[in-house]
């Protein structure tokens, strides 16, 4: 059975438009449709507003001359204004949402030659979704020679998918992206793979604020400059990549630093000076470890990140800079929310697309490539080449990706390793002698006390530094992180929820506050306590 094929357009009150015997003196694109044989439309589905009536009367009139067997249907449309795009695509999604499609009998072809370039888009962005479940069609009027044609049509598939070269040359992009990101080294781990994939796609369609999170010398500050520069070479951006490290910045300086002063606005003003949120303007600004930021600082910033001005330091007059935003933290910011040292409604500002950058401990996989890597920068730092040889090789990186090896300054040790390595190797050669050395030392910098947590720190001003060492290590870990979630939280009943959450699931009826009423009890703690200690 032939499939009908149905034609939906926008009749052109100039192009379309005519009176008399002349008007077919002029080529008309919606009646040039129905003169190619080859088409024959059973129906024109016409979309108009009801002002122009009488034009849809003429050319439907018209379309029976030329195509008898084609069925002219009429369907009203209204709208204020032709050149306001929300007015006109509400009006077309309304028609669209209402049109009887039947696509399995049917085949739709949607003609985007007439009609307002708004009306052009709004057809093309409904086709592109699916609204309209059809194939654009495109017209054009004939050559002057060939006056008494029609002119010629075009149809458009939107389904890129069937373009295989589009497809590819698309994916290949990305790749080239995703690379470029991971600094050129063909990275294993799936876990972090995959974060460069959602932070390739992020970075290329978003202006938004990304947070970067994750261990120091987990490469936050590298991945930050190749954003950017990802960014450039998309023309993305036209400013600059500045680049500040918030722990640097102290009392009133911090405030001039960042937003800039006036001459003379405090002692040693001497000239006026930008602010590194001026010399971002139509760039990137990174802020490194931004939880060390005082919170006037953090209120200036939220507003320039929202509106795009702020006021340099000792100004009448506020300044504007439109730059994106890129922060960097090794800290829990939801912790210092909760302690009065982060700003609540800057985090959610910023928290919008957050990455979390995993340590070297966790990508073990990729030490191997990140290996060659380093040696590489080193030679063409050094100007000299530089590698291992078999039994050193295969020494260290069984020593490098083994569980026990704690990488605790993350790429930074790696870096640090090869560099030792490759500045003892003799004649260029890495040994196992000057391997096992390194081994040693990396164990002797390891074996240093850990830092302390914040939870340690808490457990001991509840109990006491003797009490608390009195305690098991299983109780003592297992109450730590009980007094995190306790710290985070507003009420007892809140901290509960959070910490029975999977047991609670399989209860009907459970009372989360007082099991963790009876759990403090045991270390003769209270919920008042552990509120005090959060001052």
């Amino acid at each position: 059975m032939t499939r009908r094929k149905v034609l939906i357009g926008l009749p052109g009150p100039k192009l379309d438009g005519g009176q008399g015997p002349p008007r077919w003196e002029k080529w008309r694109p919606t009646i040039a449709l129905f003169l190619h044989p080859e088409l024959l439309f059973d129906r024109y589905a016409m979309v108009y507003q009801a002002r122009h009536g009488k034009l849809a009367e003429v050319i439907a009139e018209d379309i029976g001359h030329v195509s008898p067997e084609t069925e002219v249907t009429h369907h009203h449309i209204e709208y204020d204004d032709p050149w306001e795009f929300e007015g006109v695509y509400q009006a077309l999604w309304d028609f669209a949402r209402s049109y009887p499609f039947d696509p399995d009998e049917e085949d739709y072809y949607i003609h985007i030659t007439t009609g307002t370039h708004v009306a052009q888009i709004c057809m093309f962005l409904l086709t592109e979704a699916h609204y309209l479940p059809g194939r654009l069609i495109q017209s054009a009027p004939p050559t002057r020679n060939n006056r008494d044609e029609p002119g010629e049509y075009r149809v458009i598939d939107l389904d890129l998918s069937r373009y295989d070269q589009i497809a590819s040359r698309h994916d290949q992009e990305q790749q080239e992206a995703q690379y470029f990101l991971k600094r050129g080294i063909e990275t294993r781990s799936p876990r972090f793979n995959r974060l460069i994939e959602q932070i390739e796609q992020v970075a290329i369609a978003s202006r938004a604020p990304i947070l970067l999170t994750g261990p120091t010398g987990a490469g936050k500050t590298l991945l930050a400059r190749r954003i950017f520069e990802l960014k450039k070479t998309r023309r993305q951006v036209s400013g600059e990549f500045v680049e500040v490290n918030c722990a640097t910045l102290r009392g009133d300086g911090a405030m001039s630093t960042l937003f800039g002063h006036k001459r003379g606005a405090f002692t040693g003003a001497i000239n006026d000076r930008p602010g590194l949120l001026r010399a971002a303007d139509q760039g990137l600004l990174f802020l490194d470890e931004i939880g060390e930021l005082g919170l006037d600082e953090q209120a200036m910033l939220l507003r320039a990140i929202e509106s795009g001005v702020f006021l340099p330091v000792g100004a009448d007059k506020e300044t504007q800079s439109h730059f994106q935003l890129l922060a960097g933290t090794n800290r829990d910011l939801w912790l210092d929310v909760n302690k009065g040292k982060f700003r609540e409604d800057l985090l959610a500002r910023i928290n919008l697309w957050t990455f979390e950058l995993p340590g070297l401990k966790d990508r073990l996989e990729d030490i191997e490539p990140n290996l060659q890597y380093e040696l590489d920068q080193w030679a063409r730092k050094q100007d000299t080449h530089v590698t291992f040889n078999r039994e050193g090789r295969e020494r260290f990186l069984a020593f490098a990706t083994h569980p026990n090896a704690r990488w605790a300054g993350n790429f930074r040790d790696l870096n640090a390793a090869i560099t030792r390595m490759a500045t003892l190797a003799p004649g260029g050669r890495i040994t196992l002698d000057v391997v096992r050395e390194e081994i040693e030392r990396l164990e002797r910098g390891w074996r240093q006390p850990e830092a302390r947590s914040e939870a340690d720190d808490a457990l001991e001003r509840l109990l006491g530094k003797e009490a608390a060492e009195e305690l098991d290590r299983f109780d003592r870990v297992q109450l730590a992180d009980v007094l995190t979630v306790c710290r985070k939280a507003a009420t007892l009943s809140e901290a509960g929820r959070v910490l029975f959450a999977v047991s609670r699931a399989k209860k009907a009826s459970s009372n989360d506050a007082d099991r963790l009423r009876k759990y403090l009890t045991r270390f003769n703690l209270s919920w008042a306590d552990v509120q005090d200690s959060r001052q």
